[in-house]
């Protein structure tokens, strides 16, 4: 069963529950309300007998006074009335022909409740009225036949009512279901028709601010972020190719050219000596390539442990002079803590210093005297680095573009490298849940600020 079957069926479901109570209570309050007004008539009547017959002092006028003063245009539908004394005895009745008997019992409820009402097997209605000052008993009797008439042609209306209500209700459930739900198949087709090779194209977003709108313009935000991760995953295969084949036709070159001739055990330590080199860049290569890959996948980890910022950077400093010659590195606080959690953060030790070992090995690389310079600050809740070294700056149209995996700057391109190195930091922070941001300073300072959260922040995974 599809979804808009699914709601019209539940739609008019619910309808019909309501007409089906709607009509069951009309229905009972129109039964009450003849119920008790045909009481009140049957009550009437009775009085009405009662007083006529006490004015009567010559018996042989009764038949004529009831003619004319009880059986008048509102006599009841087989009208009943009798007059008792306090012990039972009948004193009148009308008509003439009727045969009457009471139960005692019913008698018992009349004179100790002064008015009893009750109904009989045959739908008569029965009104007993106990007159004390004059010590009589009316009792009243009569069929509501045009009553129960009017009841029966309701309960055919509400039927009739009922039914065309409900299927109205269905086909109006139907109709309204469907061009409810026509943006939603629009949608779906359009989605449909969405594939790899159309990933630009964009849903059809109307004005409405309904949901059917907002759904478009989610799907459209969807589509574009997979586009652009589609485009990064085309170009990072597509320069991940061009630089594995690089050292391997470097290699396959140089192996062919030594085949081809006899040369000298010099040559060959040459040759060797090179083939290392390139096998050396080939497995730097591999391993960032697998570092970006598995960074992609890893996410924030509740459980890491708490760690001083300073004491990472100072081991990081440490191993930085072991592992660049020359290097020198000049450690300060921008601000002195306040509080001995304004430097503590949550992360991963060992990914936190290869992000600052890499940093510190660029502003090795391209600076022009090997001197860095880090200042560590505290602003809030949160903790900022700012690694800053002397050199080529990039051009703005450049900064956008470092953080991309393979992408190198003019500054960079006379030296080695992948362009691997800022895109793996860049993992490494994010995955911190930190930013890292580059700014070309005066005097030709270039400074990365890496900004982490303090552990007094909720950090969301």
């Amino acid at each position: 069963m599809n979804l808009k079957l699914r709601f019209a069926l539940l739609f008019t479901f619910f309808v019909a529950i309501i007409l089906i109570s709607s009509s069951i209570t009309i229905y009972f309050l129109n039964y009450s309300y003849r119920e008790e007004d045909f009481y009140g008539r049957v009550k009437i009547e009775g009085l009405e007998f009662a007083n006529t017959i006490s004015h009567i002092t010559d018996p042989k006028e009764i038949a004529s006074e009831m003619l004319t003063k009880v059986l008048h245009n509102s006599t009841l539908y087989d009208e009943q009335v009798v007059i008792l004394d306090t012990s039972g005895k009948l004193i009148q009745k009308l008509p003439d022909s009727l045969r009457f008997s009471i139960q005692p019992d019913i008698l018992n409820k009349i004179k100790r409740q002064n008015e009893y009402q009750w109904f009989s097997e045959n739908q008569y209605q029965h009104v007993g009225i106990f007159l004390k000052q004059e010590g009589r008993i009316v009792i009243a009797t009569g069929l509501d036949k045009p009553g129960f008439e009017k009841q029966d042609n309701l309960k055919i209306i509400l039927t009739v009512v009922f039914i065309a209500g409900l299927l109205l209700t269905a086909f109006l459930s139907f109709v309204f279901v469907r061009e409810a739900f026509l943006p939603l198949t629009k949608l779906s087709v359009q989605m449909t028709k969405t594939t790899l090779q159309n990933l630009n194209q964009r849903l059809e977003v109307t004005n409405t601010k309904d949901e059917i709108s907002e759904i478009a313009k989610n799907f459209n935000a969807m589509l574009e972020r997979m586009n652009k991760s589609y485009e990064f995953q085309k170009s990072f295969v597509y320069h991940a190719s061009h630089e594995l084949r690089t050292p391997l036709a470097t290699m396959l070159s140089q192996t062919e050219s030594a085949l081809d001739k006899e040369m000298a055990e010099q040559d060959y330590k040459e040759l060797l000596i090179s083939l290392k080199e390139e096998q050396q860049e080939l497995i730097e290569l591999t391993n960032s390539l697998l570092l970006i890959s598995q960074y992609e996948q890893m996410g924030f980890a509740q459980e890491w442990p708490q760690l001083r910022i300073d004491e990472i950077l100072y081991e990081t400093v440490s191993n930085a002079n072991r592992m660049f010659p020359g290097l020198t590195v000049n450690l300060a606080f921008t601000t002195l803590p306040e509080n001995d959690s304004d430097f503590i953060i949550q992360g991963n030790e060992s990914l936190l210093k290869s992000a600052f070992i890499n940093l510190l090995k660029n502003a090795y690389l391209y600076s022009i005297d090997q001197k860095v310079d880090i200042n560590l600050e505290s602003v809030g809740n949160e903790v900022r680095v700012y690694i800053e070294s002397v050199g080529p700056q990039l051009q703005p149209d450049e900064v956008e573009k470092i953080m991309v995996p393979f992408y190198r700057g003019q500054n960079a391109l006379k030296s080695k490298g992948f362009g691997l190195g800022l895109a793996i930091i860049d993992r490494i922070i994010t995955i911190h849940k930190g930013k890292i941001a580059y700014s070309a300073l005066a005097n030709n300072i270039n400074c990365f600020t890496i900004t982490l959260h303090t552990v007094s922040v909720a950090i969301e995974a």
